[in-house]
């Protein structure tokens, strides 16, 4: 059962917004920090006991940053605007650790393209083809969300990962798709294509130094398994 609490019947000194000023975002608990995302209150439940609803729902933050709208409203008090507001400031989060996490690593082998893809593609649900766009030392450039398909394929073209490509002038390309069955072993459909996609490349010297495909918690590398 909810506890009400609302953030204007606290001390000053202990309400969230005034906490996150005073000591900083780093030492506010998840539910404070929730609570600002979620700003005002519903009805006679505060932004604190809504916060507390929504991470009583799911078993962890992760759970919490895989849902979609259609889950956060099933939450007594979220309606359609807190729940944007809750996936908005996941993404903004997940968009600042690949910026962050990918701008100084230089890919030297798959286990390295694994561990900035790995975390968060073996949850998908469906089917991502991402690009990464490397410079002449192996630096990830830029990374491009390339196509989301259906529950088991992506419809991929390879002018689609080549444009990016040349606007950033990259020396080289990795590949990282997901197999939402969680089986990461490559079918006839990525082999052929991968092939096809590394002769573009060669053409206008583009490299494609690897296609790696993540399952639940592992990954397969094309060009280990001699594929192309």
């Amino acid at each position: 059962m909810d506890v009400v609490v609302s953030a204007k019947a606290l001390p000053p000194g202990e309400r969230p917004r005034e906490r996150l000023y005073h000591v900083g975002a780093h030492e506010l608990s998840l539910q404070e920090l929730l609570s600002i995302v979620i700003g005002g209150g519903s009805g006679s439940a505060s932004s604190l006991v809504l916060a507390y609803r929504v991470l009583n729902a799911f078993e962890d933050v992760a759970s919490l940053g895989r849902a979609g709208i259609d889950d956060l409203m099933r939450i007594t008090g979220i309606g359609f605007a807190r729940s944007c507001q809750v996936l908005a400031a996941f993404e903004l989060g997940r968009r600042l650790a690949r910026q962050t996490g990918t701008n100084s690593i230089s890919i030297r082998s798959p286990r390295d393209i694994a561990k900035i893809f790995l975390d968060e593609m073996k949850y998908y649900d469906k089917e991502y083809f991402k690009a990464a766009y490397l410079n002449t030392k192996n630096s990830i450039l830029k990374v491009e969300t390339i196509s989301i398909g259906s529950l088991n394929a992506s419809i991929v073209h390879p002018r689609e990962i080549l444009k990016p490509a040349i606007s950033v002038s990259a020396a080289s390309i990795v590949l990282v798709h997901n197999h939402p069955t969680g089986d990461p072993t490559p079918s006839k459909e990525d082999i052929e294509f991968t092939r096809r996609f590394a002769q573009c490349g060669e053409l206008i010297g583009i490299e494609l130094l690897d296609h790696v495909i993540i399952g639940a918690g592992t990954y397969r590398s094309l060009k280990e398994l001699g594929t192309f």
